[in-house]
């Protein structure tokens, strides 16, 4: 996971609000392991329709409860490698917001008016560290769990936040009984 300070671009607008998981990744490419690739496939069954056109910048800007249906990865893997650091919207799916900060993409939830007019905006930088989201003609603060926050602004998924306990691990896994884990002896009955 990469580290997220600060990241900026031209907004690209999607104003649709309860748009599921489905319609950000249709079931048909769910069959993939890898988490890579799926950016191709992002709202597929739009791409083909005239004049769909959905800007590869940083910063996603949608409606509310965007990421609602089902828990599925594929979404915000699709919206990552699609190029989207960041989505601003009104309010998102806990499941949706979980994944996409599992992965470095970064939720950001504002006021509705905030939303409207940072999807007419030119550009938008989100400043992470700062907690503020910043366009020509408006800033917006936002809220995020500090544990989420350093996670983020460090590069830091769950393995690496692990691997930050290694000393701690190694101490345990030296002190600990080395038997082989197993049922106890038991006596067999006399006759």
């Amino acid at each position: 996971m990469t580290e997220t300070r600060r990241i900026a671009g031209i907004a690209a607008p999607l104003d649709i609000d309860n748009l599921d998981t489905d319609q950000i990744m249709p079931k048909q490419f769910l069959k993939r392991v890898e988490r890579t690739g799926f950016g191709e496939f992002l709202f597929f069954d739009w791409a083909k329709e005239d004049g769909w056109d959905l800007p590869r910048t940083q910063v996603l800007v949608t409606g509310r409860n965007f990421g609602c249906g089902s828990s599925r990865e594929h979404a915000p893997w699709g919206l990552e490698d699609y190029g989207f650091r960041a989505i601003i919207a009104e309010s998102f799916a806990d499941i949706f917001r979980s994944n996409c900060m599992k992965i470095g993409l970064l939720p950001v939830q504002l006021e509705r008016a905030d939303v409207e007019s940072i999807a007419e905006a030119q550009h938008v930088q989100v400043d992470l560290a700062a907690q503020e989201v910043r366009w020509e003609g408006g800033t917006a603060s936002f809220e995020i769990d500090q544990e989420i926050k350093h996670r983020l602004l460090n590069g830091l998924d769950d393995i690496a936040m692990t691997l930050q306990q290694e000393d701690a691990l190694a101490a345990f896994e030296s002190e600990r009984d080395r038997q082989p884990w197993s049922a106890p002896k038991t006596t067999a009955l006399a006759a």
